[in-house]
């Protein structure tokens, strides 16, 4: 399991909190998810790199984010045992205005190969899911520890880094293949933050 890095011990962590932090969903989220009781779990993806996207394109931190991505991970991978804590969570956040998708990483090989048509891989943490996202950019996910408060509160897991998603690259994950994902995304991506530099899928390039 991947307990991640304080802020200030990764390069950007720093200013990469501050800036997710002025989304003030994405703070909600953190502070009520950290007394949850759930050990492995991140908020992870588009609400993160998005919200510091819009802030860089001075717009409202929030601005056009569909969804935010709770991971977590439970070796019960039952549909019965994810539903109910999709309910439980539901209820948590039932006052906030936004899609909060809770999804159990454990699960993910179950569904995976029928959805994308490649195998998944076995899981053994929520990370495992960010790790294997399609992009590099945004394979990032913060947690808060319970009890705590202030900046050390927080953890960030970020394999690839935070460099890419500060400066507006997006750079494929090639882990699995899929690209056909990475293309539909960046391209809904390209509409809203016409800044972002895109880096093509490396078969694009005529790479192996």
């Amino acid at each position: 399991m991947s307990a991640g890095q304080r802020a200030n011990d990764i390069p950007l962590g720093r200013e990469f909190l501050e800036g997710i932090l002025q989304n003030r969903t994405n703070q909600i989220i953190l502070d009520r998810f950290s007394a949850f009781g759930i050990k492995d779990w991140w908020l992870t993806a588009g609400c993160l790199a998005q919200t510091i996207w819009n802030i860089t394109a001075n717009r409202a931190p929030g601005s056009d984010i569909a969804d935010y991505d709770l991971f977590y991970f439970d070796p019960d991978t039952s549909w019965q045992a994810e539903d109910r804590l999709i309910a439980q969570g539901a209820e948590l956040f039932a006052d906030i205005p936004v899609s909060i998708e809770i999804r159990n990483q454990a699960r993910v090989p179950i569904w995976y190969p029928e959805k994308f048509g490649v195998p998944y891989g076995a899981v053994t943490a929520a990370s495992d899911g960010i790790d294997r996202f399609a992009y590099q950019t945004t394979a990032i996910g913060v947690r808060q520890d319970a009890g705590n408060s202030g900046m050390d509160a927080y953890r960030i897991h970020a394999p690839f880094g935070l460099a890419a998603v500060m400066e507006g690259r997006v750079i494929p994950n090639t882990v699995l293949p899929v690209k056909e994902v990475y293309d539909a995304k960046v391209g809904r991506w390209q509409k809203t933050w016409p800044d972002l530099v895109i880096t093509p899928w490396p078969d694009e390039e005529g790479q192996a």
